[in-house]
């Protein structure tokens, strides 16, 4: 049995849920799971179709985005998995999408605004969007970039990612993470409810007001808190 098997397995796992979940089209996505004992990740191989994916098509690469193992070319983001996992070592899987809907509220540079309890139910802050990148970064190493990117996007709002597990690049799309590829592949399903119940809220009443604070903590506590009730 290889070292590499149950990460490879877990990932092929992961990425083969996203259409059905509807979160990408053909190849456009791609999920990882870290090892962390290993120090290294088992990611998509690029352009592949998510139908045709197998264990051993799943590449592995170290926490500098270097491949280490596999024989097929590892996703293009492959780089922005690397800088997440090298600075956030709490977090054993990531997600990327271009779903449509938290993709367009990417393109539109916003954060998405906590209007319901569903958005409560797993955030007690708006969606962080993460600036587009300067030329000079655009002309850099594009996809180590745009990790630290989201990492600045928290930081400017004091938020910390084992809390906050989604967030927009803005004019991209969104990246989710969380202590399993399990979780991220979740929190992009989540992200993308959220992103088109936020949508449909401003198009039914334009300037909707963000929910109150109380609403926001009663959801967020009743499933996250000390004293949570929700499930079994």
């Amino acid at each position: 049995m290889s070292k590499y098997e149950e990460i490879r397995e877990a990932a092929c796992r992961a990425n083969r849920q996203l259409p059905g979940l509807g979160l990408v089209l053909f190849t456009f996505g791609n999920v990882s799971a870290a090892d962390r004992a290993l120090g290294v990740f088992a990611i998509k191989p690029s352009g592949i179709p998510y139908e045709e994916l197998t264990p051993k098509d799943m590449v592995i690469v170290d926490f500098e985005g270097k491949k280490v193992h596999g024989k097929l070319r590892p996703s293009s983001d492959t780089l922005t998995h690397a800088v997440l996992y090298s600075h956030w070592e709490k977090i054993g899987g990531i997600a990327h999408t271009h779903s449509t809907y938290a993709t367009a509220w990417a393109q539109t540079q916003r954060d998405i605004p906590i209007y319901g309890t569903t958005h409560a139910d797993h955030n007690t802050v708006d969606i962080p969007c993460a600036a587009p990148m300067s030329d000079e970064m655009i002309r850099g190493d594009y996809e180590q970039q745009t990790g630290f990117q989201i990492m600045q996007a928290l930081k400017d709002r004091n938020l910390n990612y084992e809390q906050v597990q989604m967030a927009l690049v803005g004019n991209h799309a969104p990246f989710t993470w969380g202590a399993t590829c399990e979780s991220a592949v979740y929190n992009s399903a989540v992200l993308e409810a959220i992103a088109q119940m936020a949508y449909l809220t401003e198009q039914i009443r334009p300037g909707n007001p963000r929910l109150k604070e109380a609403l926001i903590n009663k959801h967020f506590e009743r499933k996250h808190g000390p004293n949570s009730y929700y499930g079994q």
